[in-house]
């Protein structure tokens, strides 16, 4: 039987760092969806997966010297939900390999989870565009991809942001 991303969050989870890609998205991540940051709700859901978050700013040796999973969520992304970042949390390190959530068409979304041993191979994040650094790591390393829910959409403008709120807001009686 599968494991439900409940059931991760409930069982003993690894520690893990994150950080939030805001760069190079333009003053996008910083629009509201339900009253909040796009960029505040992807740091909340890091959170709430009991990941560590730490500034995209923090140099690469430090990261690579915590021999930690580097969990990298893209402020587009904003809904990714925090069970289905501990799923893929939890495949990376069950498996070894990077795991990157994908939408329907195979196109690269939030998150994209770099094991341990993978960041200690590199010497840097060869992009902060999710989809580019997929294709780089492809070129090195096992990827899996994981189907991510509707909620975990990818936006690029303004009239994206207003969809996934409503496909993400509250339930209308």
């Amino acid at each position: 039987m599968c494991e439900t991303a409940d059931d991760v969050l409930a069982d003993e989870q690894p520690p893990a760092l994150g950080i939030v890609l805001d760069q190079e998205r333009g003053s996008l991540p910083y629009a509201l969806i339900h009253g909040e940051a796009l960029v505040a709700c992807a740091a909340w859901a890091l959170g709430e997966a009991r990941v560590t978050l730490v500034d995209a700013r923090v140099d690469w040796p430090t990261l690579r010297d915590a021999a930690e999973p580097l969990v990298l969520h893209d402020a587009l992304c904003p809904m990714t939900s925090a069970s289905f970042i501990a799923q893929c949390l939890a495949s990376a390190v069950r498996t070894g390999a990077v795991v990157a959530g994908a939408g329907g068409s195979g196109a690269v979304l939030s998150p994209v989870v770099l094991p341990a041993q993978v960041v200690g191979e590199l010497d840097g994040l060869p992009s902060v565009d999710l989809p580019e650094l997929v294709r780089q790591l492809e070129a090195r390393f096992s990827v899996q991809r994981v189907p991510a829910p509707a909620s975990a959409s990818r936006v690029a403008s303004l009239e994206d942001i207003a969809a996934l709120e409503a496909l993400t807001g509250p339930e209308t009686p």
